[in-house]
């Protein structure tokens, strides 16, 4: 399968009045076309800069790609100036922003805002534009597109304006489209129809999608692969049978404990104590140590190497690494 999107030890920081921010730690990822990546975790755990980096939209200043590359269909994108950046954004990779109402402008009508970024980029007629328009607002199930062209983004509801959003990325025919957390906002009812209106997207213009989310209900419906990330790090991969059936990493386990699941009966949810470190000062072992009921010394003190579970499954924890396995035995043996 093509790789389209290449994300090799990324590192981002945001230099600040109280020091500098290591909001992203070395993330490393590919995707691959047609494929759908959700990377998961709690808020602040550096999933939404990630994919700002990837969109060249990281704000400098304060923020800085200190170190790694992100890679686009053979294309380097770190290095590229912004007017070259602006010829990929939009056109190849879209993105589609958290809040509906805030990334719409109320000002201009939707027929503009759906027009415009194909004008621009693809050099497209007012009249060929706006025909590409009503195609799109179809795509999207959104009822009397020629009158709704007209109207502002006041007049929608917000599972309309969340479809609107998702048409403007995809009007120019990206081969890359982020979502960030896409459905945050909206009613389970809604959702699912987001949802199946991502698969319908998919299946038709054959797009990668890079899901943001916390939600895991929303994951297990649409993602191929998840990445869970904490503290700025992935700490674990796999496949969606491979999360959710045989999760490695505690803080894996300990989100999908949280959230209330059809396929488990559960007496209650078990939440995860405490709260994510400090990333001004992110520790030199295992971030999740301290809210980590199976913690061991050596957690604290060192980063675990990535163990690979299957060639598709991987984690970072001491827990799955054999030299841990071995001391833990040890120490069995020896009580």
């Amino acid at each position: 399968m093509e790789k389209i999107l290449d994300v090799n030890d990324l590192h981002v920081t945001f230099r600040t009045y109280g020091g500098t921010v290591k909001a992203v730690r070395g993330v490393s990822f590919d995707l691959h076309k047609g494929e759908t990546l959700a990377i998961v975790g709690e808020s602040g755990c550096g999933k939404s800069v990630t994919s700002n980096a990837v969109m060249g939209l990281v704000p400098n200043p304060p923020g800085k790609i200190s170190n790694g590359t992100i890679t686009f269909k053979g294309e380097e994108l770190t290095a590229l100036p912004e007017k070259d950046m602006r010829k990929i954004r939009g056109i190849d990779i879209s993105m589609i922003f958290q809040d509906p109402m805030t990334a719409l402008n109320p000002t201009l009508t939707i027929g503009t805002q759906l027009t415009e970024g194909l004008m621009e980029h693809r050099k497209t007629s007012r009249g060929k534009a706006r025909e590409k328009a009503l195609q799109m607002m179809n795509l999207v199930g959104i009822p009397n597109p020629e009158e709704r062209l007209k109207q502002y983004p006041h007049q929608f509801s917000g599972g309309m304006r969340q479809r609107i959003v998702i048409a403007i990325a995809l009007i120019c025919e990206p081969e890359l489209l982020i979502a960030d957390e896409p459905t945050t906002a909206l009613d389970v009812t809604i959702q699912a129809q987001i949802l199946e209106l991502f698969d319908r997207i998919q299946e038709q213009t054959g797009v990668s999608i890079v899901l943001i989310t916390h939600d895991l209900g929303v994951v297990a419906k649409i993602a191929d692969r998840i990445l869970v990330m904490y503290a700025g790090k992935i700490i674990e991969e796999g496949t969606r049978k491979e999360v959710f059936y045989t999760p490695q990493h505690p803080y894996t386990r300990g989100l999908l404990k949280s959230v209330p699941r059809l396929d488990f009966k559960e007496d209650k949810l078990t939440p995860i104590d405490g709260t994510p470190p400090d990333l001004f000062s992110p520790p030199q072992g295992c971030p999740f140590t301290a809210r980590c009921p199976m913690a061991m010394e050596v957690c604290d003190k060192v980063y675990p190497l990535q163990t690979e579970i299957s060639k598709t499954h991987k984690v970072d924890c001491w827990l799955q690494d054999e030299r841990a396995k071995q001391l833990l035995a040890a120490t069995a043996d020896n009580n």
